[in-house]
């Protein structure tokens, strides 16, 4: 898929829709994408989710129409898509700063929050490492847990983060660390493909299983929450994610999105992608990122 030309789409659509009741998988429908995908891509491009483009849209032109009209505001909230004037009331105080009342009365500034134009622009003088992989079938055992689509780069929330520091306090990879070697016991974040009609995701952390794997007993590791993870063989695009932590990871899909994929001739495959992390043998990374293509 051209990104850039269906993100341009996407927001056509979102603005000629704005009184209507949409969200984020009503527009990639109209894009012809996952609900998934659509969501990461948007949000590494532009910076925020479609809801929240959505939500500030239009309580933007609610602040507008409150100033400069004598429409009662209890209107205005239904008219914006708010079950109660209260709903509305919260939500506009929380983006404008003051409440709808006060914004008609003391005619105090309010945010402007104009539609978003997505270009593709060239910038010289600063390169991307990458390396393309051909992978055969690949085995994992993980910890794996379910997400909402909607945390993809939401900086507020730190559902996968707690879901590490969970894993690592309560030292719950104990009965597949030992699986492996000392140096050899490198972890896997794990991210599910795409999955028609879900708004969810799965994330699993865990060891790939190969010949440097131990024998295990797989019934009574499933026992104790372990689950099997199948990744097909294919292409993937490999990029060093450098920095202190995670946001280098946010930073290296932004990337992927808006410098890879438009100049490259690849689009994104429905495959796990996920991250490598290093048992101390490249100390000059946080992880690698493993991201699932093809050719268009």
């Amino acid at each position: 898929m051209e990104w850039i030309a269906a993100m341009q789409e996407a927001i056509v659509y979102m603005e000629e829709h704005l009184m209507e009741e949409i969200n984020y998988e009503d527009v990639a429908k109209h894009v012809h994408t996952s609900g998934y995908e659509f969501h990461r891509a948007f949000s590494f491009l532009t910076g925020m989710t479609a809801n929240a483009y959505i939500r500030n849209r239009r309580l933007s032109l609610a602040g507008k129409e409150i100033v400069e009209t004598d429409a009662r505001i209890t209107d205005i909230s239904f008219k914006y898509g708010y079950e109660t004037p209260e709903s509305f009331t919260k939500a506009f105080t929380r983006f404008h700063g003051i409440s709808p009342k006060s914004a008609r009365e003391e005619s105090s500034k309010l945010k402007l929050f104009n539609p978003l134009v997505i270009k593709l622009t060239v910038e010289g003088g600063i390169s991307m490492d990458y390396r393309i992989v051909q992978t055969k079938e690949k085995k994992f055992i993980a910890l794996v847990r379910e997400f909402n689509n909607a945390i993809i780069n939401d900086e507020a929330n730190h559902d996968v983060a707690d879901f590490w520091g969970e894993v690592n306090s309560k030292q719950m990879l104990s009965p597949i660390w030992m699986l492996r070697e000392d140096g050899k016991r490198d972890l896997y974040g794990l991210c599910s493909p795409t999955t028609d009609g879900k708004d969810t995701f799965e994330y699993g952390i865990g060891i790939i299983v190969d010949e440097d794997t131990a024998e295990f007993d797989q019934a009574e590791l499933e026992k104790k929450g372990f689950r099997i993870w199948d990744v097909n063989p294919g292409t993937y695009v490999v990029f060093d994610c450098v920095g202190e932590d995670g946001d280098c990871i946010a930073k290296t899909w932004v990337k992927f999105y808006k410098e890879f994929l438009p100049q490259m001739g690849y689009e994104s495959s429905e495959e796990t992608d996920y991250e490598l992390y290093y048992d101390g043998t490249r100390p000059d990374i946080f992880c690698e990122l493993w991201i699932p293509i093809k050719k268009k």
